[in-house]
């Protein structure tokens, strides 16, 4: 279904076992965005290693331990740094102001007190078929932080997932016209995952310190069936969050928050006839659940992520061929966190209501 790998030990030691273990993995994830930069963005691979390295200095004040986990990672790969430092700062490479925009899709979904006794956070992550052989699950183990388990592409450190302490995230791309050379999305992805509780997590990400825009939607259940869910976008010129309070949250890949739209451009050219279907049938869905009565579990998870109303551009998304080749794209993973149970379900390729596997 998908390699695991366990990493324990020092950052160092930790990046190093991702490297040697996950090597087909990195190097796919390497020729996956060589080509992807080169076709639609026009930068080689020179070009993309000397742009991530802008923001490297911020990643070090930022924490020193991403650098030496990508600093191990590499020599476990047998990789240069600056290789698994682009596939990081991969996001900000893509979004940059020039040449054709792409990025990954998906379908945000978190539901809550007073919707559900539980709460549930779950997404399909939509991307490029060929990025199912990158895909790795990893068990991280480091001294004084919660255990995260993470799927992600192989090379890259930060991504969707939860940890031990009951927090889980999903992450959702935006396109914009702007980008800074601070931290890039997928370590603050990390550094989400590395938090113990709601405050902290959202404490990596406030102010001036991610270098792009995107959305994470971010669960929580301290244990005792208490929890909630906050979805928050993020831009080179702070936060804001976004939805509303009344237990359910959607976010798909268009900006939502009016006071991040007065610093920075929507440049989602299919907005409305993907991304704002996307959302808007997610959240049919969950009120037509509500208005029935009908329990939402796991079970109505998978239901919702598998839905094909209006496929190819679904939430359970299909590639579509008469869309520009740089859009086109398929649902790659789901995942479905029951974060009051902890119970986290895992489907590899286009969900159906059976394909789940719990992890």
């Amino acid at each position: 279904m998908i390699k695991k790998l366990v990493l324990k030990g020092s950052p160092r030691e930790i990046g190093r076992i991702h490297g040697s273990e996950g090597k087909d993995e990195v190097f796919r994830s390497l020729e996956t965005y060589k080509k992807l930069f080169l076709g639609f963005k026009g930068i080689n691979w020179t070009e993309a290693k000397e742009l991530a390295l802008v923001h490297l200095k911020a990643i070090e004040e930022y924490d020193a331990d991403l650098v030496e986990e990508m600093k191990g990672l590499a020599e476990g790969a047998g990789v240069d740094f600056e290789d698994i430092l682009a596939l990081n700062a991969r996001s900000e490479i893509a979004l940059a102001n020039y040449g054709n925009v792409f990025t990954d899709g998906c379908t945000a979904i978190s539901v809550s007190a007073p919707l559900s006794d539980i709460t549930i956070i779950g997404q399909n992550w939509d991307w490029k078929a060929t990025q199912k052989e990158s895909l790795l699950l990893l068990e991280i183990h480091q001294e004084s932080k919660p255990i995260i388990t993470m799927v992600t592409e192989g090379g890259i450190i930060g991504k969707i997932g939860f940890n031990s302490a009951g927090l889980g995230l999903c992450f959702n791309a935006l396109l914009t016209d702007k980008k800074s050379n601070q931290v890039p999305i997928h370590l603050g992805l990390r550094s989400i995952l590395n938090s113990s509780s709601l405050h902290e997590a959202i404490s990596k990400i406030k102010g001036e310190q991610i270098a792009s825009a995107a959305s994470v939607m971010i669960g929580m259940d301290d244990g005792t069936g208490k929890g909630m869910a906050l979805n928050i976008e993020t831009s080179p010129y702070g936060i804001d969050m976004v939805g509303e309070s009344d237990g359910k949250l959607v976010h798909t890949n268009h900006v939502c928050s009016m006071e991040i739209k007065k610093k920075v451009k929507d440049m989602n050219e299919f907005a409305f006839d993907d991304s704002m279907i996307r959302k808007k049938r997610a959240e049919q869905l969950i009120n037509t659940a509500y208005a029935r009565n009908q329990k939402i579990d796991e079970s109505m998870f998978k239901t919702w992520l598998s839905d094909r109303f209006n496929e190819p551009n679904s939430i359970n998304h299909y590639e579509n061929l008469n869309a520009p080749e740089h859009r086109r794209m398929e649902t790659v993973f789901s995942i479905i966190m029951n974060l009051s149970e902890r119970k986290v379900f895992l489907s590899i390729g286009h969900p159906t209501e059976g394909s789940f596997e719990e992890i």
